[in-house]
């Protein structure tokens, strides 16, 4: 990742913390619950779990297990961002376009 890649993941980052911190009205817009979102984070973290066994077992580098826990840490930042914009849930459209991106990460693991 490049240098403003990794600005903007620390900026936006940033943003969704504070915006987390400003109390109990910031509470009532996540919802950790919601069945779109509940299923592409439970996808990031499986592909978590995959990449840990693939690296443990050397068919992965430590380059190759670090960029792709990126790509996953980047799809959940993005969940994250939609939700926060869509009052706490994500459009069919979005989980579509987030499964596409795990499905790249996906045959990349298992190369």
């Amino acid at each position: 990742m490049n240098i403003r890649q990794n600005a903007l993941l620390a900026a936006v980052g940033l943003a969704i913390a504070c915006t987390a911190a400003t109390g109990a009205s910031a509470e009532g817009r996540w919802d950790h619950n919601h069945p779109r979102q509940a299923e592409v984070l439970g996808r990031v973290a499986h592909q978590e779990r995959r990449i840990t066994v693939e690296r443990r077992e050397g068919e992965l580098s430590f380059r190759q297990a670090r960029q792709l826990r990126r790509e996953d840490a980047r799809i959940a930042m993005q969940d994250r961002r939609d939700a926060f914009v869509n009052r706490g849930f994500i459009s069919r459209a979005q989980q579509h376009r987030l499964n596409r991106e795990e499905n790249g990460v996906s045959r990349q693991i298992g190369r």
